[in-house]
């Protein structure tokens, strides 16, 4: 419909998939999510030996997995990118329904791997996060419903993405999974923001995010003991909080070196979580500020070819992928430095876990395919009053 109206620029007739794929995807995003895997695996082989050494493990048995989850991710990267973003809505949709589908299973089949919170499914060999594959295609359809809203007599799809959007964070805080229940309402808000939603309205949600923050606190004890260890004002350093900050304050600039490091052996989670207090302490600030880097240069790139998108789908769909992908890295980071609670969240692409890994690869491939250049031209030219 899009280029029924405005027009197309002319295209290469006959061009094989794979030289057109390079010749439109962003080039420096997929640059950056394949150095943060590089680091990730480099991270992966000074934090994960502790890990096996406990439980009678070979030495890089969790480095082994990760580069195998990892060339799965890679390559659902490659394949998603490639679609077209009508395949990517068509296959989002499909996902979301089996993710949500498997959300209601959790209770029943689920396990908590001692953590206190059921959010995996048990296969023997690996397990599943339902969580995380739910957050890129809810953002999809969530786009879908609110772009379907904005055309003449379309659905009512802001309700419908709203409704939707709270039925899964009732049941994500249920598990309970703060985290995950947040980073889904920050990146439909984001959305609901970017398709013209009124700032009281914005308002209004975030008193309720407040108000239910309240409540949490004072029904979920998991919630409480998280939010009373962020506002102390001191750190035990025998938990996981105290041996991070530890880590950090002697990485310095530079780092203690490759392998020297000390909070691998302490930390249970140093290979997930709190991957980035391993990079610190060895590696010091400055790979700390290059992986800051690479998840910035990601999101704003993303976000400046999406600002040029024209089809109102692909602008809102776009936007909320590359903000939970943002989000989620500053989460985690600012968990680590203490600048935020506790939340159990994986640093994409960089944290050992199979499905953040994949679920990343899934969000990101969606993400390249959305801000893949495209023969319709770009909205500026609408504004300028130029329709080619």
């Amino acid at each position: 419909m899009t280029e029924m109206v405005y027009g197309t620029v002319p295209v290469r007739e006959g061009e094989p998939v794979l030289p057109k794929w390079w010749r439109t995807v962003d080039r420096w995003s997929l640059s950056c999510v394949l150095m943060l895997f590089g680091i990730g695996i480099l991270l992966g082989l000074a934090a994960s030996p502790p890990l096996a050494e406990r439980n009678g493990l070979m030495p890089f048995h969790y480095v082994q997995r990760q580069a195998v989850f990892g060339a799965v991710a890679l390559g659902t990267l490659f394949l998603t990118s490639m679609f077209s973003p009508t395949v990517v809505r068509r296959l989002a949709v499909l996902g979301f329904v089996v993710a949500f589908a498997s959300l209601f299973l959790l209770p029943f089949f689920g396990t908590d791997f001692g953590k206190g919170a059921v959010r995996w499914f048990s296969l023997g060999f690996a397990s599943v996060q339902p969580s995380e594959f739910l957050k890129p295609v809810f953002v999809v359809v969530a786009a879908w419903m609110m772009a379907a809203s904005q055309e003449i007599g379309g659905p009512p799809g802001r309700s419908w993405s709203f409704g939707l959007c709270m039925i899964i964070v009732v049941i994500l805080a249920l598990q309970p999974d703060f985290g995950q229940a947040c980073l889904v309402l920050f990146g439909w808000g984001v959305m609901w923001f970017v398709a013209g939603a009124p700032m009281l309205l914005l308002v209004g949600m975030a008193g309720l995010v407040v108000v239910g923050g309240m409540f949490a606190y004072d029904n979920s004890e998991h919630f409480a003991r998280r939010i009373d260890g962020f506002l102390s004002p001191d750190i035990d350093p025998n938990t996981q909080m105290g041996y991070a900050t530890n880590a950090i304050q002697e990485g310095g600039f530079f780092g203690v070196g490759v392998g020297e490091g000390q909070v691998k052996w302490s930390l249970p989670d140093a290979h997930t979580d709190f991957i980035i207090a391993v990079a610190a302490e060895e590696y010091g600030l400055i790979l700390v500020l290059v992986i800051i880097a690479l998840y910035t240069t990601v999101v704003v790139r993303s976000m400046l070819r999406l600002i040029r998108e024209r089809d109102p789908f692909i602008r809102l769909a776009g936007t909320g992928l590359a903000a939970i992908f943002g989000v989620q890295a500053m989460i985690n980071m600012g968990v680590a430095v203490r600048l935020l609670p506790a939340k159990g969240m994986t640093l994409p692409f960089v944290s050992y876990g199979g499905s953040s890994l994949i679920a990343g690869g899934l969000a990101v491939g969606m993400l390249l395919a959305f801000t893949r250049t495209r023969p319709q031209g770009e909205i500026g030219e609408i504004l300028r009053g130029r329709p080619r």
